[in-house]
């Protein structure tokens, strides 16, 4: 279990990013961060993993207990802690295997890096790269793969750790429709297969949807929802949309979303 108390983030210009926040997120649950641009889905994420430490609130983490509070435990959290990104982050210049391999490196201590790779390291890195369904990849360079199999690769990476938890900030906001599925259809059903306790920021509202076993809406740094799928209604998609300068888009899509129909646009983002 996650669990955030009054956890806040105000970066150095001022800008208060997050307000005090009060979440606990299950094992094993596969949870999405709802919001527009700027609303604080990915301050949170970077909260929880340590990116960026928060300038308030305590992160506990059971087995583990105050995440943000000793560097011997941030090590720990932090490798228990994958991390997927929107512009995947890999090197493009290496092979699928070879960025793969990187999620191994918080297991060892920094002066064991300069070592080559473990053969059970290279197996289980192979083995990643199977489960997302690119093992023909594996010697490919990055920059020669898709945006799809990028993405893959990337959560691949994180596997590689092997992790309880798992974070993705907006893992498919720069894929098509259709490659957005596929790689979030993906993605959980890894996190549900090895019990991994899952949070996601994305905006597009029929993903969360069709994927979420809790949907946490956020506005303007704090939660404006918290429910499931199916509690999650115009009203509430208006109020995580419309922000301090609704726009007209927001209620069109919350009403067009509550009847069933297919949208063609999204808010603003």
């Amino acid at each position: 279990m996650i669990t955030l108390r009054d956890i806040g983030m105000v970066y150095e210009n001022g800008f208060q990013a997050l307000q005090a926040t009060n979440l606990e997120f299950e094992a094993g649950s596969f949870n999405v961060l709802l919001g527009r641009s700027g609303a604080g889905k990915s301050t949170l994420l970077r909260c929880i993993n340590l990116l960026n430490q928060p300038t308030s609130g305590v992160i506990e983490i059971k087995g583990l207990g105050m995440v943000n509070k000793d560097r011997t435990v941030q090590r720990k959290h932090r490798t228990n802690t994958a991390m997927i990104f929107q512009q995947h982050q890999l090197i493009s210049r290496h092979s699928a295997l070879k960025n793969v391999l990187m999620g191994r490196l918080g297991h060892y201590h920094p002066l064991r890096t300069i070592m080559p790779f473990t053969h059970a390291d290279k197996s289980l890195a192979l083995e990643c790269l199977d489960r997302v369904g690119l093992i023909e990849k594996a010697l490919e360079r990055i920059d020669n793969l898709s945006g799809g199999q990028q993405q893959r690769v990337g959560i691949a990476r994180g596997l590689a750790q092997q992790p309880g938890i798992l974070l993705a900030d907006e893992p498919v906001a720069s894929l098509d429709p259709a490659t957005s599925n596929q790689v979030l259809s993906l993605l959980h059903n890894i996190c549900k297969e090895d019990n991994l306790t899952a949070i996601v920021s994305l905006h597009q509202v029929e993903l969360a949807q069709n994927y979420a076993d809790r949907i946490v809406g956020l506005a303007d740094g704090r939660v404006v929802f918290d429910g499931s799928a199916d509690d999650l209604k115009a009203v509430n998609i208006d109020s995580i949309y419309s922000s301090e300068h609704p726009s007209k888009e927001s209620g069109i899509v919350a009403a067009a979303i509550e009847q069933g129909g297919e949208i063609a646009v999204t808010p603003s983002l």
